[in-house]
């Protein structure tokens, strides 16, 4: 009886205690918030109510859930990264041939080991990377990646693969922390990791030599950079504080480096960052000072070391790609003369253009090309049939001209004879002796231009009347004198008749835009004296904000080719269409990108049942229901951790409908993993609120079985969609003996 009294007196004196520390019970949204962010800094797991004063916990809940117990969560934790591991790593060398993009991002991870300037509409980390990674495996860049299907043979590309797939192992590990540390329920975690580890969609984009693991590596890092970051609040100035703060940074900048689409996920670094200023500058005991030392410390850590690591990347890609390549043309002049092999890499020429000279004129557009022209004339039915000016990508002898005053009168070398802003011209072209010349009839593919097939006034654009024109440097516009209109490259790919060149048009619209501005690259006049085009070299910053340029045009620029699979962003969450990574009939190795649609309609369902449940509670708490502290927290949990990863879903997702650009299916993958997080989140409470319908222990057991039937369901689904992603081959899917049989849920699905 004495041993019960005691046992009855230190229980009370327990949950008195614990009762006292969680200040009697939150009465409202705020204070629980606080009590919450209070119990999260001791370490604490909302979801474990048998949380002992003295800090040790049971390994089991009330309710079935695993607690913060150490040496459990490692265990979990070494389950999920072998997993992780072996379903990444398994067969990455099947198929031995090139799929899909690798024709793109193979090719490039060879122009950097062979030192080879290229152009590409993504910054260049990804594919240093790959390249790197190509050349500490044996690769020697030799490999061509003319096409898909073109056989690997002796070329060491399994480096390459390798890179991305352990990049791409990391994606479950990382949404596993991400979760934890913000809800700190195992369970949810487990979930969520369940859900990645399995997803076909994920191991296939992971296993390929492609820029997406890359870039989901860094935006998952930075993501789990800053919960942690966040968690070290009540730490602030401390070597943990600062290590997460400077990671986060650190991955920020990986990810922009990798795509621009890493915007997205600074954005929300950025948003929540606000957020947490804001809390701070509503903490009264915070002193000023305390709360600028805060506001600095995150410039330094957020924008400064970003942008310096940003910058590094391209300083590194510039001085590794110094040899000219495929990538010149879509570059100034200026640009091109600082690469090796380039014509006009120390050359020397006159600095101004002056009548009697022999020039190359450029378009200042991105594949804009040099203004060109040959024998062939504009075939019946397209305008006059005169001789065809086109703009030509590539260097030609058809594309040299003569700069002729307009009454052929020449002049002794002196100021007069150099040409000038203002100033009437003629063009002739040095191959066919023709001139320049431009007319009313309609120009063969744009519309409401005219046909190009002579000039007159030459404008320095931005220039006054009377500035003389610099060779590589001045932007020019050829304004025709009779009709008005300007010199203009559409960037449109003409017929089989124009040779398949680029159209060049007389553009009534003056407006200053890249396609009517041109520059003068070549140039020779021996009457003037040469000028080593060094001194006319673009310093770094320039070169920098020239690449940006160029990238973000040609993206915005980007176009579906013939018979080419793109998709609309409705069709990502459903899982409606996917891509072919390899093969099309039975002969071949074939290779499909599908999310597994059990895992991709869950996070779908997910992403319904989310604002319905935050809603109920949020009413619930507002109305003051008796919740009970534990419900109150899960609730609190769902409200803003979930919240911040549905932001970050939407943030991934919604700028897509505002895009002209060509789009695919893989551009969603970022947004599939904060809706697999959220789904761990949002199921996990919805599992624990099982007490709402029947009592312990029965609630306990509906709530196991529940995670069982999720868990066993994802799992099966993996098994039946995983010859997508490991390769097929015999029969297709709609045949008799095919490994996807009858598992066509979708006419849409397309292996």
């Amino acid at each position: 009886m004495a041993k019960e009294e005691c046992m009855t007196q230190s229980t009370t004196t327990r949950d008195t205690s614990t009762l006292r520390n969680r200040r009697t019970g939150p009465t409202s949204s705020r204070e629980a918030l606080q009590a919450l962010e209070d119990s999260q800094a001791a370490g604490l797991s909302p979801e474990d109510d048998t949380q002992s004063s003295n800090g040790t916990s049971h390994h089991l809940s009330a309710g079935g859930h695993v607690s913060r117990d150490p040496q459990s969560g490692g265990v979990v934790l070494m389950l999920v990264a072998g997993l992780s591991f072996a379903t990444r790593l398994y067969r990455i060398t099947e198929p031995p041939h090139v799929c899909w993009d690798e024709t793109h991002f193979g090719k490039m991870g060879s122009y950097y080991i062979n030192r080879t300037f290229f152009f590409d509409v993504h910054p260049p980390l990804g594919k240093m990377l790959i390249g790197l990674a190509g050349y500490m495996t044996g690769y020697d860049g030799s490999f061509p990646f003319a096409k898909p299907g073109d056989k690997y043979e002796h070329h060491n590309y399994w480096g390459m693969r390798g890179l991305c797939a352990v990049l791409g192992s990391f994606l479950p590990i990382f949404a596993y922390l991400i979760v934890l540390n913000l809800s700190r329920s195992y369970t949810a975690a487990l979930i969520t990791a369940t859900l990645v580890i399995c997803d076909t969609g994920c191991i296939t984009i992971s296993q390929y030599i492609l820029l997406d693991p890359i870039l989901l590596f860094f935006i998952m890092a930075a993501v789990l950079s800053m919960v942690n970051f966040s968690l070290q609040r009540f730490r602030p100035f401390t070597s943990s504080w600062w290590l997460w703060l400077i990671l986060t940074g650190v991955n920020l900048a990986g990810a922009l480096g990798v795509k621009f689409v890493g915007l997205f996920v600074v954005l929300l670094v950025g948003l929540n960052t606000v957020w947490d200023l804001w809390r701070l500058l509503g903490d009264l005991s915070l002193s000023l000072v305390e709360i600028t030392k805060h506001f600095l410390a995150r410039i330094v850590g957020l924008i400064l070391v970003p942008l310096f690591l940003y910058v590094t990347i391209f300083a590194v890609h510039f001085v590794v790609l110094n040899k000219s390549g495929p990538g010149d043309g879509f570059y100034s002049s200026a640009f091109q003369s600082r690469l090796i092999g380039n014509n006009l890499h120390n050359a020397s020429m006159p600095e101004y253009l002056a009548y009697g000279s022999i020039i190359t004129v450029k378009n200042l557009r991105i594949a804009g090309g040099y203004l060109h022209s040959h024998w062939h004339l504009y075939p019946e039915g397209v305008g006059a049939r005169q001789q065809q000016v086109t703009a030509y990508l590539h260097k030609d002898y058809n594309n040299v001209w003569l700069v002729h005053r307009p009454d052929n009168n020449a002049s002794q070398p002196g100021t007069a004879d150099l040409v000038r802003h203002g100033d009437i011209i003629r063009l002739e072209h040095k191959e066919t002796t023709r001139n320049l010349h431009g007319h009313l009839h309609e120009a063969p593919l744009t519309k409401k231009h005219f046909q190009v097939t002579g000039y007159g006034i030459v404008e320095v654009c931005g220039g006054r009347k009377g500035d003389l024109v610099k060779v590589l440097r001045s932007k020019v516009r050829f304004l025709h004198r009779a009709t008005g209109c300007v010199l203009y490259s559409s960037g449109k790919t003409l017929p089989k008749w124009g040779w398949e060149q680029v159209e060049v048009t007389c553009s009534p619209y003056l407006k200053e835009t890249p396609s009517s501005q041109w520059n003068i690259e070549d140039h020779v006049n021996p009457k003037w004296p040469n000028i080593s085009l060094s001194v006319l070299k673009p310093h770094f910053l320039e070169i920098l904000l020239e690449s940006h340029i160029v990238m973000i045009r040609g993206n915005s620029g980007l176009k579906p080719k013939d018979n080419e699979m793109n998709s609309k962003p409705w069709h990502w969450p459903i899982d409606y269409q996917g891509l072919r990574f390899s093969g099309v009939n039975d002969t071949e190795y074939r290779v499909y990108l599908l999310g597994n649609p059990v895992v991709w309609w869950m996070n779908l369902a997910s992403l319904g049942l989310y604002p319905i449940m935050v809603a109920v509670a949020s009413i619930a708490l507002q109305r003051g229901f008796s919740l009970g502290q534990k419900r109150k927290e899960h609730s609190l949990v769902l409200q803003r951790e979930g919240g911040l990863l549905l932001l970050g879903w939407l943030l991934h997702y919604a700028p897509f409908y505002t895009m002209g650009r060509v789009l695919y299916f893989h551009h969603y993958f970022p947004a599939m993993l904060f809706s697999s997080m959220l789904t761990g989140i949002t199921f996990d409470v919805l599992l624990k609120s099982t007490d709402l319908l029947l009592r312990p222990p029965y609630s306990d057991w509906l709530r196991r079985l529940g995670l069982l039937v999720l868990l066993l369901s994802v799992l099966y689904s993996f098994y039946l969609f995983h010859p997508l992603s490991y390769g097929m081959t015999g029969p297709l899917a709609h045949e008799p003996g095919s490994a996807m049989a009858g598992q066509k849920w979708m006419d849409s699905w397309e292996f």
